[in-house]
């Protein structure tokens, strides 16, 4: 049954790859009048040279314009964050959710002005196959970069993706003058929760304040587990005011926050210190006076904010 080119499709491999002998395909040429299926052949070992997944749609894209008269591609895979168009939009389009053994790579969108012929739909259907796998190969990539990056208990950033961060944006704050600020947290009397519930429910508080500190912070702010029970926040164009602010609140959601142990209720607060880049500053600088200001929180009283 024909489906109308602005729907989506179900692209699903292997169970259409067994479907596709049925299709003349040595019949089927394109613009080089070779046979779909030896530039099915041509592709496949062209997308065999790149895990970037933006790099490898992007020489699909060329190699189906090759055969193919179309305008632009867009992908679209939302859980990886991932939003990659190359070529022009236009009104009509080819659209399929691609599935490889249950699991969804995204969707890939062909547009142009004038609609796909079922000539054109099938050809590029065929060539899809040779998509498939390559794609998922960077998709799994990309996802081990990204959790070599990531803290495994509380799922934020680690201490590696910490230290290039950090150079990154203190570097870039010194050249463009825009202000960037740190936050240094610290969950108070650590020890003493680990000893009196355990450790498993220390990990607890700590995922618990790790949620309370990320409801907390903007999209553009960005958490760090810096070891143990302290962490880093760093909130880029945001000065004293600002980050004295969001200090306070992430501190009253973590001492709001309730943590049911069997029949206990255990309740945590933090120390928190702030510092503010000053102009020429360095990372090692910045970070030493937010250290500092987290320092004074606990020796003060704990459980309140302190300005480097």
């Amino acid at each position: 049954m024909r489906i109308e080119q602005s729907a989506t499709r179900d692209f699903t491999y292997p169970d259409l790859a067994r479907a596709i002998p049925v299709w003349p395909t040595e019949a089927i040429t394109v613009a080089a009048k070779q046979p779909v299926s030896d530039e099915s052949l041509r592709i496949t070992r062209a997308l065999q040279t790149t895990l970037d997944t933006e790099e490898l749609l992007e020489t699909f894209y060329k190699e189906i314009k090759k055969l193919i008269s179309y305008s632009g591609l867009s992908y679209s895979n939302i859980p990886q964050g991932i939003e990659y168009t190359v070529g022009k939009a236009a009104p009509h389009a080819c659209a399929y959710h691609l599935v490889i053994a249950g699991e969804s790579l995204g969707e890939l969108r062909f547009t142009r002005r004038k609609k796909f012929t079922d000539q054109e739909t099938m050809v590029i259907e065929y060539l899809m196959c040779s998509l498939v796998y390559p794609l998922r190969n960077t998709l799994m990539y990309k996802h081990a970069l990204q959790m070599a990056l990531k803290d495994p208990l509380t799922g934020v950033n680690n201490r590696v993706a910490m230290d290039s961060t950090l150079q990154r944006e203190v570097e870039l704050a010194n050249r463009y003058g825009t202000p960037l600020s740190l936050i240094a947290l610290d969950v108070d009397r650590f020890k003493r929760i680990n000893d009196t519930y355990g450790h498993a429910n220390g990990d607890r508080v700590l995922k618990s304040v790790a949620s309370a500190a990320v409801s907390s912070i903007r999209s553009t702010d960005i958490i760090f587990r810096f070891g143990g029970e302290e962490f880093i926040i760093l909130l880029s164009n945001t000065a004293e005011e600002g980050a004295l602010c969001l200090a306070e609140r992430i501190r009253q959601r973590i001492q709001a926050g309730k943590y049911m142990c069997n029949e206990a209720m255990i309740s945590a607060t933090a120390s928190l210190g702030v510092a503010c880049l000053n102009k020429g500053e360095n990372v090692h600088s910045l970070f030493s006076r937010a250290d500092q200001a987290l320092y004074r929180a606990k020796s003060e009283g704990r459980n309140c904010v302190k300005l480097a």
